[in-house]
Formats: C-alpha cells, structure tokens, sequence
C-alpha cells in the first residue's frame, strides 16, 4: 500500500470547555487552524490529544469532527490507543467509516505484552481495517518496545506503512532501515530529536509543539527538505529548549499551556491529568515567552 504522507504532521489537542465537556468548536478551530498554517497532516488522539482520557463515543465523536474541518485537505490520522484487541478493532473498523484517512496504532494500554503478543496485536487490527497503518513506538511513555525483531516480522503486511520512532536513541533510525530498508517508512516522533530523525531517514516528523509554533516547525522541515542545514540547524537551536518538553512527563500539559500562551488554544487537561501549577508553570510560560520574543526571521514556507 502506498501513500504520500511526508512533512509536519502535529499532533492535535482535543480542547476542553471550563466544565471539561469536549469543546468541539474549539477543537476544530485548532485543527484548522493548523492545516492552513500548512501542515502536511494530522494526527487526531494520540498522546498530546489525550486519547485515553475519552470516553469510547467520545472518540468517534472528535474523529467525524475532525474530518469535517479538515475536509480532505490533508491526511487525518486517528489515534487507536485501547486496553485490548478487541476494542482496537472496533475503533479500528469505526474509524474507517468516520474519515479517518490513517490510524496510529499503540501497543495495547497497560499490559506489557511478550513481542509475540505485541505482533499479534497489531497483525489483528491490520487485519480488519483497509486504511494505512502507523505504528507508534514509544518506550518512554507506555514502556513497551517495539524492537527490531517485532518490526521485520511486520514489515510484509500491506497496510502497516509508518512507524513513529519516539525512542530518544537516534541509532533506532539506522537500525530499522538496515533491518527492512524502506519496506516502512519511519516519522520522528520525539520532538528534540526531530531533525537527527529526518537527517537519518525519516520521512516526517509528528510534532508536539508544532501547535504553538506551526510556521517555526514548517520552516525548520523546509530548510531540511532544501539542503539548506544552516538554517535547520539554527531554528533547531533556537527551538530546542521547548522540544524537550516534549520528552517530559507532563508534555501534554505543557504543549497545551504553550498553545494558551500563544493564542491558539486552551491549557485545559482533563484528570489525571491537571493543568501546571506553581513554579513548572512559570518556568514553562517563561520558555513559550522568551521563544516568541526571540523568534528566528524564516524564509516563506510553501
């Protein structure tokens, strides 16, 4: 199966009202706001979406707004983060029939499976779902690994197309191409090690703090696809000390504050999740502020 996705593919928030009843309106404000800040697609409920912290309906729900306001102009990718196969598969087939027009796929949550179970997991949601498949790995976050040996036997199956590397060690990149070569294609997806990411093979970054800073991170994508490393080096640089919020435990709370200070979205998390408090939370607003006033001067992005 191919596609063409490549480029900047945020990862959405899903916006709360005061009550933190789901604010529809304002989700699809972030999500349009994005595309026609010009990224290249979407991912809707993945970690910084706060899949996990939505009611079953509540998914459908976001997915069939989000591809409402994104209305084909880019690929929507869902976010499948479930406590069983079954209910990956369930949400795999409904998606499908929403307009997802890709699924990120997790691990089960919870459980730590064998890399038996973990292969078989995924081989069983691929099975039932015509759409392309990302997989997401990220040890640090849900502490499974999806190793090497689990990839290679993954590698043939038509529609697992992508995975998001958010493993911190760069050698990953290497490593997974020469074990399949170009059979899946790989995306960054851990914001402070993006462009070591791209430079080693990846075919595109999903971003965390590209919702407070789109054009920034489109730049930064640019200047990599044109050769151009001086100045993806220097927004890189420029950029780093809010890229490793994306790394921390608290990244969805602190990329939400990020997007309030910058004007395009709310901080609001629901439980267990809670909005930074004290000094985190200046710290955090400091950063956001000191990053708009030092802003690099960009080239214009197509």
């Amino acid at each position: 199966m191919q596609v063409d996705w490549a480029g900047v593919f945020p990862a959405a928030t899903t916006q709360f009202t005061s009550d933190l009843s789901i604010d529809f309106g304002a989700t699809q404000k972030v999500q349009d706001a994005l595309v026609r800040d010009g990224v290249h697609g979407l991912i809707v409920m993945g970690t910084v979406g706060e899949n996990n912290s939505l009611l079953p309906e509540e998914k459908r729900d976001v997915l069939r707004a989000a591809a409402e306001s994104v209305n084909k102009r880019v690929p929507v990718i869902a976010g499948v983060s479930e406590f069983d196969t079954n209910r990956a598969i369930a949400f795999a087939r409904d998606a499908e029939k929403l307009g997802a027009d890709g699924l990120m796929l997790l691990p089960a949550m919870v459980y730590v499976p064998t890399e038996e179970e973990l292969v078989a997991h995924f081989r069983a949601v691929a099975k039932e779902t015509g759409l392309p498949i990302m997989l997401y790995n990220n040890p640090p976050a849900y502490r499974v690994s999806v190793g090497i040996e689990a990839i290679k036997q993954l590698a043939d199956i038509p529609n697992i197309v992508c995975l998001k590397e958010s493993a911190p060690d760069t050698r990953r990149f290497t490593d997974l191409y020469n074990a399949i070569g170009d059979k899946i294609m790989l995306f960054a997806g851990l914001d402070d090690v993006a462009l070591e990411g791209l430079i080693l093979g990846a075919k595109g970054w999903v971003s965390g703090l590209t919702n407070a800073f789109p054009k920034e991170s489109l730049a930064l994508y640019e200047a990599f696809l044109a050769g151009d490393l001086d100045t993806a080096r220097a927004i890189y640089r420029w950029f780093m000390p809010l890229l490793h919020l994306d790394a921390e435990h608290d990244l969805v709370q602190s990329i939400k504050l990020a997007e309030q200070v910058m004007g395009r979205g709310s901080e609001r998390v629901r439980p267990p999740r809670y909005p930074l408090t004290g000094a985190r939370r200046a710290e955090v607003i400091a950063m956001v502020e000191k990053a708009a006033a030092t802003r690099p001067k960009l080239k214009s992005v197509a």
